[in-house]
């Protein structure tokens, strides 16, 4: 799925929600804890409740990884049942030196079919080029995220020398940018709105003004809204653009919204809240 696609996706559906897949065996209702196909069950039991809900579904890879084959395997199957008409993310936040990322890329890009991955561009332009490189395909860039630790790296002040370089705003001068500002510009000239989007963190929607200032018309993909504590009427307000350009992703609040048999009931009634809710926010 392309971004014109999603782009018509969401409008059909007034919606811009993602639902995070991130399943955890320990978490799910006890009745299916037992069954060999555990977490395949629970999680198309949630597709089925929540499709018409979301135009987006992200697998949270480590939750996979870590069960070993199995996982891998459930992954595959859990990726496969989801519909076509929807938007599919491997969480994988991979990057790595250039012929390392072209392995990653080929394995969420060609071995499974996902739209869109999320990469770490700490390695930079080599790092992510792999990526970009799939037709179709959205790679998903780390911007701004909603954890304590972004505070460490990403919201330092740096300013620009001028061989590129980028060095820590001790004092004064011109407005000094954070760390993420300056990644944003410049991975956003490694591709296009076509293929880049960026992740920002709903907890950090007071900078989304900003950020808009900088990509205007890319997506972003927003983690955060619900157990995190993000507002989706501020995202909303301050992060949709002409495209609606959002892709709010909420998991725990929505696919453990229940612990007993009818989970996927409760599951669907969160689900449809928030696209409630969307669409409220959404030009007429």
């Amino acid at each position: 799925m392309n971004r014109q696609q999603l782009v018509a996706q969401i409008q059909a559906k007034r919606s811009y929600l993602c639902v995070g897949l991130d399943t955890d065996i320990e978490k799910i209702p006890a009745h299916l804890r037992h069954r060999p196909d555990a977490v395949v069950a629970f999680n198309k039991a949630i597709i089925d409740a929540t499709k018409d809900a979301c135009v987006s579904y992200k697998i949270n890879t480590a939750f996979y990884e870590s069960m070993g084959i199995k996982g891998w395997e459930a992954m595959e199957e859990t990726l496969h049942y989801i519909p076509d008409t929807h938007f599919k993310i491997a969480d994988a936040k991979r990057g790595d030196i250039g012929n390392t990322s072209a392995q990653y890329a080929k394995t969420f890009f060609e071995i499974l079919p996902f739209d869109a991955v999320t990469v770490a561009p700490y390695m930079g332009e080599d790092s992510v080029r792999p990526f970009l490189e799939y037709p179709d395909k959205v790679t998903i860039v780390l911007g701004l995220t909603s954890n304590k630790g972004s505070n460490d790296f990403q919201q330092l002040l740096v300013e620009e020398t001028e061989d590129k370089n980028l060095v820590p705003n001790i004092i004064g001068g011109n407005r000094p940018k954070a760390l993420y500002e300056k990644v944003l510009e410049r991975v956003a000239n490694w591709g296009t709105p076509d293929n880049l989007m960026f992740v920002v963190g709903a907890t950090k929607a007071f900078e989304l003004e900003n950020i808009r200032s900088i990509i205007p018309d890319h997506f972003l993909l927003v983690p955060g809204v619900g157990f995190q504590g993000g507002s989706l009427a501020d995202v909303s307000r301050y992060g949709l653009n002409k495209d609606c350009g959002l892709l709010v992703n909420a998991s725990r609040a929505i696919i453990y919204a229940a612990e007993h048999e009818d989970f996927a009931i409760e599951a669907k009634a969160i689900a449809e809240q928030y696209q409630v809710e969307m669409s409220s926010y959404l030009p007429a």
